[in-house]
């Protein structure tokens, strides 16, 4: 009986924890119900564990409700676009082109930042692979496609800042090192033209 009660409080503790995390992540990104685009400075850091330095961008974000966000940096030699379904790459210069609907490492990420430009209408703790938690004032969400091993990214880490609901780190892990993007000078509303959209 006791070993009942025990799993029932544990069961009621983690829905009150993913609760209290979900609404976390809702108020971090309550502005952009009525914000219909956004834009940031980008810094793109590159780290290669076979490299013992790290290579550096200079870039911007964009971002326009319901579902295109780029990201471009060395002067459009490194971008990172969702269009729809649609997620385009482009590294070195070389594009690479993948879809949300058969990607699976892309499917929750598309989720997260849907949510994120819907102002939180989508529950994200519903997703699989999709873990939110909070850190120094900012709304962490940590996205692990199924599959790891076989897919380019091992995860991706989503930083929010819950006061100002800017993004401010959005993270690609993968086995040989990561791609990290810091932004600055977050702003809503900003000029944002479709151009960026279609790399």
């Amino acid at each position: 009986m006791k070993k009942i009660v025990l799993m029932m409080l544990l069961s009621m503790l983690t829905v009150t924890m993913g609760f209290a995390q979900e609404s976390a992540f809702t108020e971090a990104v309550s502005r952009y119900k009525s914000a219909k685009t956004a834009s940031a400075t980008a810094v793109m850091v590159k780290h290669n564990k076979a490299m013992t330095k790290n290579k550096s961008y200079d870039g911007a974000l964009y971002m326009k409700d319901p579902n295109k966000v780029a990201i471009t940096a060395n002067n459009g030699k490194e971008q990172l676009v969702m269009n729809g379904n649609t997620f385009t790459m482009v590294m070195g210069g070389h594009k690479h082109v993948a879809s949300a609907k058969t990607a699976s490492q892309f499917a929750a990420f598309k989720a997260v930042l849907l949510s994120v430009l819907s102002g939180g209408k989508t529950n994200i703790s519903n997703i699989q692979g999709v873990k939110v938690t909070q850190q120094s004032g900012n709304v962490v969400v940590t996205m692990i496609p199924a599959q790891a091993k076989r897919l380019m990214f091992t995860s991706f880490v989503l930083e929010i800042n819950k006061r100002t609901g800017a993004l401010e780190t959005l993270k690609l892990n993968s086995s040989r090192g990561y791609t990290q993007y810091n932004f600055s000078n977050f702003r809503f509303g900003a000029s944002v033209n479709d151009k960026v959209f279609n790399p």
